[in-house]
C-alpha cells in the first residue's frame, strides 16, 4: 500500500481575523470551512483550499489566541509548498508579495522545481512551487482576487526537518510506500542534506522533502508553526487497512477518528512529527452548498446540540468584504 499524496497541512495562528484576511485577500484562497477544533471547541479550525476544498489543496489553521511565536528547529514541519502552474505565475507572485509587504525571497529552485519562498504575517514558512502537472487537476476559486492563471492550485512539497533521517526515511519508504529519488540539490546551503521522497505519480503534491539538520535544537511549536501533515487515503476500506498495517508494524496510533469531513488516524514518525492518514471523503459539501462554503460556523452532527454554547464563546469572525 501507499498513500496517494498530501491531503492537508494544519498550522497554528494566534490571530484568526488577520489570518483570514491574508489567506483569502492576499493569497486568494477560499475559506471552504469555518468550524472548530474538535478537541477544543473554544478554538476555530479554518480550512482554505480550492473552490470546493479538494483533498490536496487544504491548508488549515487552529486558532490559539494566546499562543507564543513558533521557535523553528528540528523535529518539525519546516515549510509548506503551494503549487502554481508555471514560472510566469512566480513573477506575478513576486510582484504581488512585494506590493503587500510580504517577506519573501528571490525566485530560486528546490529539487529541480522553480520556487518562491515567503512567510505569512506570523512567520509561517511557505514555498510557491511550479508544478506543470497540476493545472486542470484542481479548480481555483472563481471569486479570488488572484487571476486564474496565477492562482494557487493546491499543496506542494512538505519539508520535514529532523536531526537524523535514517529512521524517518525508512518509515516513509518501507511503511508508507514512498520512493526516494535523487535530488540535484542534496547538499543544503546551510549544511546538512535534503532527501526527496515521492508517491503516486510524482507531482509536487505527492512529495516529502527531508532535511537532515543535526545541529538544530528542537522546534518549540507556536503560532506560525505547523502542527501536523495529513496524507491521502482514497476510501474508508483502505483506511481500515492502514490501521491494520500500523498495528502490525507496532506503530502507536490514535485508532480511527471520525472528523465528519474525513476519517483520520494519527501517529508520530520516529523523530516525533505528527502524521495523519485522512480519507478523501466525504468532503466539505457534506453540510454546505458549494456557493456558500465557509460563510457560517459549521459543526459536525455530534457537536450540533452544543451550537449555542460554542458560538457564545467564539469571537466574531466574518469574511472580509
Amino acid at each position: 500500500m501507499r498513500v496517494t499524496g498530501i491531503h492537508h497541512v494544519s498550522s497554528l495562528t494566534a490571530h484568526a481575523k488577520e489570518n483570514l484576511a491574508f489567506y483569502t485577500g492576499v493569497l486568494g484562497m477560499r475559506l471552504v470551512k469555518k468550524t472548530v477544533n474538535q478537541d477544543d471547541v473554544s478554538s476555530y479550525h479554518l480550512f482554505y483550499g480550492d473552490e470546493i476544498g479538494s483533498p490536496g489543496t487544504e491548508l488549515t489553521f487552529f486558532d490559539i489566541p494566546h499562543a507564543g511565536a513558533n521557535q523553528p528547529g528540528s523535529r518539525s514541519i519546516s515549510s509548506i509548498g503551494l503549487t502554481v502552474g508555471d514560472r510566469a505565475a512566480l513573477g506575478y507572485w513576486q510582484a504581488r508579495l512585494a506590493e503587500w509587504g510580504v517577506d519573501h525571497d528571490p525566485i530560486g529552485s528546490v529539487a529541480g522545481r522553480p520556487t518562491l519562498a515567503f512567510r505569512d504575517p506570523e512567520g509561517l514558512r511557505l514555498v510557491l512551487t511550479v508544478d506543470e502537472d497540476s493545472p486542470g487537476r484542481k479548480t481555483p476559486w472563481p471569486k479570488s482576487p488572484v487571476p486564474a492563471e496565477a492562482a494557487i492550485l493546491g499543496l506542494g512539497p512538505i519539508t520535514l526537518t529532523v536531526g537524523e533521517g535514517t529512521q524517518t526515511g525508512r518509515l516513509l519508504t518501507e511503511l508508507m510506500g514512498f520512493e526516494e529519488r535523487a535530488s540535484r540539490e542534496a547538499a543544503l546551503d546551510h549544511g546538512g542534506e535534503r532527501r526527496v521522497f515521492t508517491t503516486g505519480s510524482g507531482t509536487a503534491a505527492e512529495e516529502v522533502h527531508l532535511e537532515v539538520r543535526p545541529e538544530l535544537a528542537t522546534e518549540r511549536l507556536g503560532s506560525g508553526g505547523t502542527h501536523h501533515v495529513a496524507f491521502r487515503v482514497p476510501d474508508e476500506e483502505q483506511h481500515r487497512a492502514w490501521l491494520d498495517l500500523l498495528e502490525r508494524a507496532g506503530v502507536r496510533n490514535s485508532g480511527l477518528i471520525d472528523r465528519y469531513y474525513f476519517r483520520s488516524i494519527y501517529f508520530r514518525e520516529p523523530s516525533g512529527i505528527l502524521f495523519e492518514l485522512a480519507t478523501d471523503g466525504p468532503g466539505f459539501l457534506t453540510d454546505e452548498d458549494a456557493d456558500r462554503l465557509g460563510e457560517r460556523l459549521s459543526l459536525p452532527p455530534f457537536l450540533e446540540s452544543r451550537r449555542a454554547e460554542i458560538e457564545a464563546h467564539l469571537p466574531a469572525l466574518e469574511l472580509p468584504r
